[in-house]
């Protein structure tokens, strides 16, 4: 386990100096964990996850307006879900180094829990949290800005260039299972060719996704159930 000091020395790497350690400590700690260490009066981070998620949303769609001031509230919203879904906050979290800093019980660690994107995903969220109590709003949004700049300029969205493999994150650590897809439709001559493709997840269709190639409308469909999954 970490102590205060190394905690604090991490997340400055990050970008952020905490004044107050324990509410760092308290973003990585899983209920998991404080069940085994003391129960319910000990201190785990979901709600600092609660207050990080309202944080995130603030953040990325601040970003996000800035950068694009002439699109559609509609295409804002689209990106914006691709950048704060749990899939993309996982891996935030894994390139941060979070994962090897959770504090978990002992079986949810000894079955994955550390590699779980919602545990990783809520862990961002509540660090968030912590930043925006220890240090107010503007540390906060200063510190996704630097996190999430790479992204909001990155017109292609974080989850477009490969949604099937989040999409298929997202569902095996839900439900165990991934999706599949099938051809739907198929039209136009051999040179000029659209195709259209449904994503099925246990006998629903999740999405559906047309495009100039088999792969291309793979990934559209994908990305149309990844955003059916944010607005559940």
């Amino acid at each position: 386990m970490a102590t205060n000091e190394q905690l604090i020395e991490w997340c400055a790497g990050v970008g952020y100096r905490f004044h107050n350690p324990q509410l760092l400590r308290q973003a990585l700690t899983h209920r998991s964990y404080a069940a085994e260490a003391g129960g319910r009066g000990h201190p785990h981070n979901e709600r600092l996850e609660f207050l990080g998620d309202a944080v995130l949303d603030l953040a990325v769609g601040e970003l996000l307006y800035r950068q694009y001031p002439k699109m559609r509230e509609g295409e804002l919203s689209r990106r914006r879900a691709a950048l704060v879904n749990e899939a993309h906050l996982a891996r935030m979290a894994r390139r941060l180094g979070l994962d090897n800093l959770l504090l978990l019980g002992r079986g949810e660690a000894q079955s994955g829990g550390r590699d779980k994107p919602s545990i990783l995903s809520d862990a961002f969220e509540a660090l968030l949290g912590a930043v925006y109590l220890d240090g107010g709003c503007q540390a906060a949004l200063d510190l996704l800005g630097e996190l999430f700049d790479p992204w909001v300029v990155n017109q292609a969205g974080p989850e477009d260039s490969d949604a099937k493999t989040a999409l298929q994150e997202i569902l095996q650590e839900r439900h165990g299972a991934a999706p599949g897809y099938r051809l739907v439709d198929e039209e136009g001559p051999a040179h000029d060719k659209r195709f259209t493709v449904e994503v099925d997840f246990r006998g629903q269709v999740m999405g559906q996704g047309r495009a100039r190639s088999k792969k291309e409308a793979e990934q559209a469909a994908a990305r149309a159930a990844l955003a059916t999954l944010v607005n559940r």
